[in-house]
């Protein structure tokens, strides 16, 4: 594959409804083991790979706002607009600002969840464009 195919093929937009569910459940897993896999008994509090992660210096870091860059580069893939897609950097730049300092960092993921914020903006766009595709077109000369 030639890099003009790759470009192209990256920035198309999911069209099979199979496929496009298939991604989606990916999505759904991967923001949750991020994000909110396992609850901290004794808590309402559920923590991810997220805090895991950004307790290994740079690697962690990288590693985290990575796969929180993919869900945004997804998000993008189904039609995101602009406005929204600035909302999703922006949850993981707030995500990155705290991580990047390492008490701060590690508290700020008990309760900033990038990830989980960034899905609930996805499946609101994805639930507004099926209400547009249900509704019923009305014939403006009838």
């Amino acid at each position: 594959m030639d890099f003009a195919t790759f470009s192209m093929s990256s920035t198309t937009r999911l069209r099979d409804d199979a496929e496009l569910a298939a991604a989606n459940d990916r999505l759904e897993a991967i923001a949750r083991a991020l994000d909110s896999a396992v609850g901290i008994p004794g808590t309402r509090l559920r923590v991810g790979a997220d805090l895991l992660l950004n307790l290994v210096p740079g690697l962690g870091f990288a590693i985290s706002k990575g796969l929180a860059g993919h869900l945004v580069w997804e998000a993008r893939r189904r039609g995101v607009p602009r406005r929204t897609l600035m909302r999703m950097r922006g949850n993981v730049g707030v995500d990155a600002m705290f991580s990047a300092v390492p008490v701060l960092g590690w508290a700020a993921d008990l309760v900033w969840r990038a990830n989980d914020r960034n899905m609930e903006l996805l499946r609101a766009h994805l639930e507004r464009e099926r209400a547009a595709r249900l509704r019923p077109v009305i014939d403006a000369g009838a």
